[in-house]
């Protein structure tokens, strides 16, 4: 089985961002990190894929836009990451 691609967006020092990737690595998931500290294209991707979103960590799992940390916690919480997570 083939684990979904996983996008994370993070800025140095966020300590949210690091709650979440700590999961991911937990869960033994291989991901994409975009550091998006001194802005650029990959801010302007994060935002483009998700237009409201103004805060990091922005987590994508396949084409679906979890959201943040708290929401990426939440999904683990609710037994359902590691479904969402199966490729």
């Amino acid at each position: 089985m083939t684990a979904k691609k996983i996008d994370i967006y993070t800025k140095m020092g966020c300590g949210y961002c690091a709650r979440a990737k700590r999961l991911l690595d937990d869960k033994g998931v291989e991901y994409d990190e975009f550091d998006i500290t001194m802005g650029g294209p990959k801010r302007d991707e994060m935002t483009s894929r998700a237009p409201n979103a103004r805060t990091v960590p922005q987590i994508f799992i396949g084409d679906n836009h979890v959201g943040g940390s708290d929401d990426l916690m939440a999904l683990e919480r609710n037994g359902k990451l590691d479904t969402l997570l199966q490729g």
